[in-house]
């Protein structure tokens, strides 16, 4: 029997869901540390006393728990002595102080466990001296790190990690929670979906210009909608652009939603957007919504940030970023085709329920998990 300790900042079903098929592998016993408050824009969650179908228990933190490099756990031994780990999988950055704080207690109290890490950064980002120390610290006590796309790994190679790094995200599609939508009705207008943080990286001022491009090619020959769903500091800004393009009677903002709600409002969707530019610091990592959507039978479109080609695959339409005018292509073609909505749609609950289930990373997980302890 292999135990692993899973120390990961999951709030709410749809990312521990995960840990149900984990704990469902014959020869693994897990347990689960979660942190024991949660609050963000979307949540804030009391989880000290949560009912979970695995073992599990909740750490308090020091610092933001939705901040990846600077929080801490309010612990000095993660309970190691008690559980005796053989594998410790902290799903946490390379170069962040808990990574650093998990390295220290293994040393202390299991260090004969294995380490797993895991990280999602896909852009070799400037770091101060003390970063990449720390960043040099645990991945070389690391025995994997799993990584959330390709890039992330290259960036591992490049910096000098020779262990293995499996391309597999932390956290995928619940298909529990995201299921197919039933049929829509013959005349449903065409509405066009965002769901995500309203900053400028997320590109939502270019999918209003789109949409505004959009309804003045159809010439009212089909009606079209955009519901945006998300709050950030863009939002005021989104809405005077949207009301200057005058398609603000086409357009409705909705505040942020728990993942559950997401789920019944991506029904309404004919198409969701992802239209995500590249920064200086950032680019597209995973684009979690494209597979609740996917799972849900939404056909999806995506610009090339990141890791979005990745994910989409052949399942959807991409466009290069920030181009306006191959966007609104995208959504012309997908509006006047329900052939086309009906392929992408197939294709993009195959590959979410076969490729990014939380069942399916639960088995690729489990496969590392043999590998490291052999």
């Amino acid at each position: 029997m292999i135990r692993v300790l899973l120390i990961a900042r999951y709030r709410d079903a749809t990312m521990w869901r995960k840990v149900t098929w984990l704990a469902q592998e014959r020869d693994l016993q897990v347990r689960l540390l979660l942190p024991r408050y949660w609050q963000d824009p979307l949540l804030t969650v009391n989880q000290a006393n949560v009912t979970l179908p695995f073992d599990h228990g909740s750490l308090a933190m020091v610092g933001r728990p939705d901040d990846p490099h600077r929080a801490l756990y309010r612990t000095v031994a993660f309970g190691l002595l008690r559980y005796r780990p053989d594998i410790i999988h902290a799903e946490e950055e390379p170069d962040s102080l808990a990574a650093l704080q998990i390295v220290a207690a293994r040393a202390l109290f299991a260090p004969r466990a294995r380490l797993i890490l895991h990280t999602w950064q896909n852009v070799d980002r400037p770091k101060r001296w003390y970063v990449r120390a720390t960043q040099r610290l645990t991945t070389g006590a690391a025995a994997a790190i799993f990584c959330a796309n390709r890039a992330a790994a290259e960036l591992l190679h490049a910096a000098g990690y020779q262990g293995p790094t499996p391309v597999v995200p932390a956290i995928g599609v619940d298909t529990t929670t995201f299921t197919p939508c039933a049929p829509a009705p013959p005349a449903k207008p065409f509405v066009i979906g965002f769901v995500g943080r309203l900053v400028p990286e997320k590109g939502v001022d270019l999918l209003l210009r789109a949409v505004a491009r959009l309804c003045e090619d159809q010439a009212g020959q089909i009606p079209v909608r955009l519901l945006i769903i998300g709050d950030g500091p863009e939002r005021t800004h989104l809405q005077e652009l949207a009301t200057s393009l005058g398609i603000s009677d086409r357009t409705e903002f909705l505040p942020a939603i728990p993942p559950r709600e997401v789920a019944k409002v991506l029904c309404q969707f004919s198409t969701l957007v992802l239209p995500s530019r590249t920064t200086a610091v950032w680019q597209e990592q995973l684009g979690r919504v494209l597979l609740e959507a996917m799972a849900t039978g939404i056909p999806v479109v995506g610009s090339d940030s990141g890791a979005i080609p990745e994910v989409i695959g052949d399942a959807g339409l991409i466009f290069p970023e920030d181009d306006v005018e191959q966007l609104a292509a995208c959504l012309h073609s997908l509006a006047r085709d329900a052939a086309l909505r009906s392929r992408l749609s197939a294709l993009g609950l195959q590959r979410a329920q076969n490729q990014y289930s939380q069942q399916v990373l639960a088995v690729r997980t489990a496969a590392i998990y043999r590998q490291v302890i052999t």
